[in-house]
């Protein structure tokens, strides 16, 4: 069964930038080439700017552990937790088709 993650993250106004930029160079190219990574996507709220939601669909949640289980995704979210206004709240959900 497909997986469907969806990160919620609050940055400081003066992070958006930082935010955008960690995302395109980093985040997305490593997720787009890890073994089960369907889609993934970044999105910034139109009413609230300081919000963004990572959005990204697994084959299952072996692939999602496998992904953060290696070294350049400790490395990126490490950079994005220094730019984070608060903790990031992680949801998982299946996919029913």
């Amino acid at each position: 069964m497909a997986i469907a993650r969806v990160i919620i993250i609050k940055t400081p106004d003066k992070k958006f930038s930082d935010a955008e930029r960690i995302w395109k160079s980093q985040c997305a190219p490593l997720m787009q080439k890890q073994k089960g990574c369907r889609v993934e996507k970044f999105m910034r709220s139109t009413e609230s700017p300081d919000l963004y939601i990572s959005y990204s669909e697994w084959d299952s949640m072996d692939a999602i552990e496998g992904y953060r289980a290696t070294t350049e995704h400790a490395t990126i979210q490490s950079e994005v937790r220094a730019i984070q206004g608060s903790r990031a709240v992680v949801w998982t959900y299946e996919i029913l088709d």
